[in-house]
C-alpha cells in the first residue's frame, strides 16, 4: 500500500509525498507555484473522472483521444465547504454519430458512477478520524 504524508516546509507551506517517490507542493492561494488543498481536492475529482472513463473513450475514440477535464467549484467560506464542484469532459466527437455521441455519454457517465472513488466519496461523505501522535522523546 502507497504511504502518503505532508511534511511542513514554512508558514502555511507543505510538501505531499507519496512512498512511490511523487511530490506535490502545497500552500495557501497567496503563495506562488503550490496548489491549495481545496484545489487538490478539485484535482482529485477531474483526474479521477478522466482516468475512469479512459478505457471505455479508449475503446470508441481510439487510444490517443484527447481529453481535458475541467473542474470549478466556489468555497462557501462561511462553513468551510465546497457545496458544488462541477466538471467539463472536454472531448472532440466530430467523428461520431449522433447516436454514437449519445452511447458515449451514457457509458462515460455510468463509468465515472461506479469507478470514480474520489466522486463517489464525495457524494457518499466520509468519516475522518484525526490523531495526534506525539513523537518527542
Amino acid at each position: 500500500m502507497t504511504e502518503l504524508w505532508v511534511e511542513r516546509t514554512g508558514s502555511r507551506r507543505y510538501t505531499g509525498h507519496s512512498s512511490r517517490g511523487a511530490q506535490v507542493l502545497i500552500g495557501s492561494e497567496d503563495v506562488e507555484g503550490v496548489f491549495t488543498p481545496g484545489e487538490l481536492l478539485k484535482i482529485a475529482l477531474a483526474a479521477c473522472s478522466g482516468m475512469s472513463s479512459d478505457r471505455p473513450l479508449a475503446r470508441r475514440l481510439g487510444d490517443d483521444y484527447h481529453a481535458v477535464v475541467r473542474v470549478s467549484g466556489d468555497a462557501d467560506r462561511d462553513n468551510e465547504v465546497y457545496p458544488r464542484l462541477e466538471e467539463t469532459l472536454e472531448l472532440d466527437l466530430s467523428g461520431l454519430s449522433p447516436e454514437e455521441k449519445e452511447r458515449v455519454l451514457t457509458v462515460v457517465d455510468r463509468a465515472i458512477d461506479l469507478a470514480c472513488t474520489v466522486g463517489r466519496t464525495l457524494k457518499a461523505g466520509t468519516r475522518i478520524d484525526v490523531k495526534v501522535a506525539d513523537v518527542g522523546s
